[in-house]
């Protein structure tokens, strides 16, 4: 068996929850190794002299003195290394795990956990803070996210949304993919490699840049938004939900012309796009971007498009004025769409049936139609059947109070609007 999975290359020191986790003479003991194969914590002589079972990574086992007539598992599918250290647990057998860096952060420590075992964590530095540390960067307000062993999609947007993310990368998905995917984000890339060795080197990069060459792996790649070095802060992440709300009133955004979606449609809009983090919304026909940029609020990486060069610059001065990040793209749909990374749900706001099919072609998860004119309607519902999309319509008419002369107050009745909605079936 070869190669740890996990391992735990992020984050703080991490200790098991309750007493009786940690008292007990079978307590597994999970020892983070550092980025140079190093053992990192003074107890871990002592448990090792203990212990009756040692696991981890040839190279890790190699780097620690393994105590005569201790038996060894070197880690490569997890399920039977849990299921030997139940056993050992059972017995009354201590035994040594050992994992990269921090292994309660993306590490064996989650698993053993899960299988209910005792376990106490002696932590090293994690890889995560190794690079920051050699970039000279302050990472409270950092998100860390991993590619080890899942996909790229959620990690990717995560680093196109916020200003400051760690990943943890893996073969096939490091800071080439990655900066394949954030060409045409303002973003400067940090790529950490062979962290705590001789041959340690950390290089600042464009998304271009990184694009273009291979990494040696494993490295971790940080992800940082134009501005200041160090701004980003523990209150830049999303929360479930943004501080000041969503479905904000037109008065929260800058717009020309009343041309903006209104808050009662907007409010259903957003819903039925769904973003959080992890996902990609295009916002087409963005004028204020308003739409979008509650997306954004909501975690969501965006991409505003509009053919108006003031309508784009709108977007960018709103995007900034609410602190969130919008790639903006100024062209004329569906033109403008070609290039743009797939999205996950897609805000059509105008363009007609031509923008439409050529968004249904992309084949994002949800597809939502804002209509104000009743002849749109019937054709935009029919593009979204004839791609297979379940649709689902709404008319919204709202009536909002209006002062009157005398203290008086009426209902001023807003203009309708048609939204449309399509999902792909299942």
């Amino acid at each position: 068996m070869t190669g740890a999975p996990g391992g735990g290359r992020a984050g703080t020191g991490t200790r098991a929850i309750d007493d009786a986790a940690v008292a007990g003479p079978a307590t597994v003991t999970v020892a983070g190794v550092d980025a140079a194969g190093n053992p990192a914590h003074p107890d871990l002589v002592t448990a090792l002299a203990r212990a009756g079972l040692v696991v981890g990574a040839a190279r890790h086992l190699a780097a620690v003195p393994v105590p005569p007539g201790a038996e060894t598992v070197v880690l490569g599918p997890l399920p039977p290394a849990v299921q030997r250290l139940a056993v050992a647990v059972t017995a009354g057998t201590p035994a040594v795990v050992l994992a990269s860096g921090d292994p309660g952060y993306f590490g064996i420590v989650r698993r053993l956990r899960a299988a209910g075992l005792p376990v106490r964590v002696l932590p090293a530095v994690s890889s995560v803070a190794a690079a920051f540390a050699r970039a000279g960067l302050p990472w409270d307000g950092a998100a860390v996210v991993t590619a080890h062993g899942r996909e790229v999609h959620d990690a990717l947007n995560a680093c196109r949304a916020l200003p400051l993310v760690a990943v943890l990368t893996a073969p096939g998905a490091g800071a080439a993919e990655f900066g394949a995917g954030l060409v045409g984000w303002s973003r400067r890339l940090v790529v950490a490699e062979h962290l705590g060795t001789d041959a340690e080197r950390l290089t600042w990069t464009t998304p271009a840049e990184a694009a273009a060459r291979a990494w040696a792996d494993p490295h971790v790649l940080l992800s940082l938004a134009a501005g200041p070095v160090g701004a980003a802060r523990a209150d830049n992440q999303p929360a479930a939900a943004p501080a000041g709300g969503w479905a904000l009133p037109e008065q929260a955004y800058l717009h020309r012309d009343s041309m903006i979606t209104k808050a009662e449609v907007r409010a259903l809009v957003v819903a039925g796009l769904r973003p959080r983090l992890g996902r990609l919304v295009w916002d087409v026909g963005a004028g204020s971007g308003s739409v979008g940029i509650e997306c954004a609020l909501l975690g969501a990486a965006v991409v505003a498009v509009d053919r108006d060069p003031a309508a784009a610059d709108l977007v960018g001065r709103n995007a900034a004025r609410h602190g969130v990040d919008v790639r903006v793209v100024t062209g004329t749909a569906p033109a403008a769409l070609d290039g743009l990374p797939d999205a996950d749900a897609v805000f059509v706001g105008g363009g007609g049936t031509g923008v439409l099919t050529a968004v249904v072609a992309r084949r994002p998860a949800r597809v939502l139609v804002a209509l104000a004119a009743l002849d749109r309607v019937a054709p935009a519902r029919d593009v979204l059947t004839a791609a297979g999309y379940t649709v689902d319509g709404v008319q919204l008419s709202a009536a909002r109070l209006a002062d009157l002369p005398g203290g008086s107050v009426r209902l001023a009745a807003t203009n309708p609007v048609v939204v449309l909605t399509g999902e792909q079936r299942p």
